[in-house]
């Protein structure tokens, strides 16, 4: 019996083992708990079992062994309510999964027993299993497989107004709903989970815009796969600038760590996360005089500059302010180690003068490489990095001045790129990166481990 496109791509899919052809960029790894609590929420709580079993209407059942062995039939026999309706989910490993659904039918109808017509309510518990199993992954498409669907029943209690019932009526409406139940709570139950599908699918594959720069095309990059454990998804993250190309990411296949007693292990790579910084750090061409209310430092960083000038320079007398340029140079790069996070930018300095004349001098052209230390936080669906300075590595690049030994200068030009630069910087990154909404699961009570190469939020 066919019951699925059953949360199609996402939950049942997984039964083989991971495709590792496709390197994506994230990977995560959803507890038992986790799928059990979600689906249970989206069939159970929201509404849906109870919503798409209202209308159930049952065949009339007709049996000799009423009052006085007089012919019974029973019509009109319908769904009044729904009650403790459960879900539960097993995974099977390399096999696939299995759901079960149990609840209270509440049935009433009209029962007629040789002469004498009355109401009749069946109470009935029921259980409906199916195995499922998906294959054939191929660009986002997944064939779903349903090994099996079957019903068992529970107990069945028959209530008639007058009370007056015999044992062979229990026994014609206990194999009348076994033989028809199945066939009528299959279909239903089908409905419901292609609905769940839609929604949880949508967890999956979205575009999530990243503030006013550009998105992130969040989608399955390979077959889901079960173990015993959890059911493991890789994710694919296209970063794209607002009106232009998508930033490509290299990445390597990384294990989680184990899920232990946690519902969600999600684990973004290094390379995922460069791609991410690029579109987020963009810091236009900062120009300003050196003065005190540009930064704290200025008449320092003037001072020093001004005593490395060559004696006997031609070109050295400088009665105007000195101006500053600061230029970042490259991409940013993060580098995930073992319990630590660096990211790693250069910038360009500038200093130069404006004379009377109009022209200009350049003093000197150095380029700073930073290593700048990483903290990392969630906040509502988003990671947040905020970076602070580790080290300064400063290099003249040239000088029309002839200044040569820029050795005393590390401080101030540190202190410089602090009050100007980085400021900016994490005003880019406040706008945090957009995380995948794995099956709608909360991002609460997080704890981030740093791995090499890979960054992993636990849930």
């Amino acid at each position: 019996m066919k019951l699925l496109k059953l949360f199609g791509i996402v939950f049942f899919c997984g039964l083989l083992s991971p495709s590792r052809g496709v390197l994506s960029g994230l990977s995560c790894a959803v507890s038992p708990g986790a799928m059990q609590k979600v689906l249970s929420d989206a069939v159970i709580q929201n509404g849906l079992l109870q919503k798409h079993l209202q209308g159930l209407v049952l065949p009339n059942i007709m049996g000799e062994g009423g009052l006085l062995n007089s012919p019974t039939s029973i019509t009109g026999l319908h769904l009044v309510q729904v009650r403790l309706p459960k879900l539960s989910v097993v995974l099977l490993p390399g096999i696939g999964v299995q759901l079960a659904i149990s609840a209270r039918l509440d049935l009433s109808g009209n029962c007629l027993v040789g002469l004498l017509s009355e109401l009749i309510d069946i109470s009935v518990d029921v259980t409906v299993t199916a195995n499922i199993k998906c294959t054939n992954f191929e660009l986002g498409a997944v064939q779903v497989v349903i090994d099996d669907c079957f019903c068992i029943l529970g107990a069945v209690k028959i209530k008639l107004l007058s009370g007056l019932l015999s044992l062979s009526v229990n026994d014609i409406v206990l194999n009348q709903l076994t033989a028809t139940l199945p066939g009528l709570l299959c279909p239903v139950i089908d409905i419901i989970v292609n609905l769940v599908n839609i929604q949880f699918l949508g967890t999956l594959n979205a575009v999530i815009p990243v503030g006013t720069v550009g998105t992130i095309h969040y989608q399955l990059a390979s077959l889901p796969f079960t173990s015993g454990l959890s059911l493991g998804l890789d994710l694919d993250g296209a970063v794209q600038q607002v009106g232009g190309s998508i930033i490509p990411h290299d990445s390597s296949a990384s294990a989680l760590p184990p899920l232990h007693d946690r519902l969600l292990v999600l684990g973004l790579r290094q390379s995922f996360l460069n791609a991410i910084l690029s579109l987020l750090i963009q810091v236009k061409p900062q120009t300003f005089i050196c003065s005190p209310e540009a930064f704290s430092g200025a008449k320092q960083l003037q001072e020093a500059i001004l005593t490395l000038f060559p004696s006997g320079c031609s070109s050295c007398s400088v009665t105007a302010p000195l101006s500053i340029r600061i230029e970042l140079f490259g991409k940013p790069l993060i580098l995930l180690e073992n319990n630590k996070a660096t990211v790693e930018l250069s910038a360009m300095i500038l200093v130069f003068v404006k004379r009377l004349d109009g022209s200009i001098l350049n003093l000197l052209l150095l380029k700073a490489d930073l290593s700048l230390n990483v903290h990392m936080s969630i906040s509502g669906s988003s990671l947040v990095l905020a970076l602070s300075l580790g080290s300064t590595s400063l290099s003249l690049e040239s000088s029309d001045v002839g200044i040569s030994d820029i050795s005393s200068l590390k401080p101030h030009c540190s202190q410089l790129l602090v009050e100007m630069l980085l400021p900016l910087i994490n005003g880019c990154l406040g706008t945090g990166i957009p995380l995948p909404n794995v099956l709608g699961i909360p991002l609460v009570k997080v704890d981030i481990q740093i791995l090499l190469g890979l960054l992993v939020i636990l849930v």
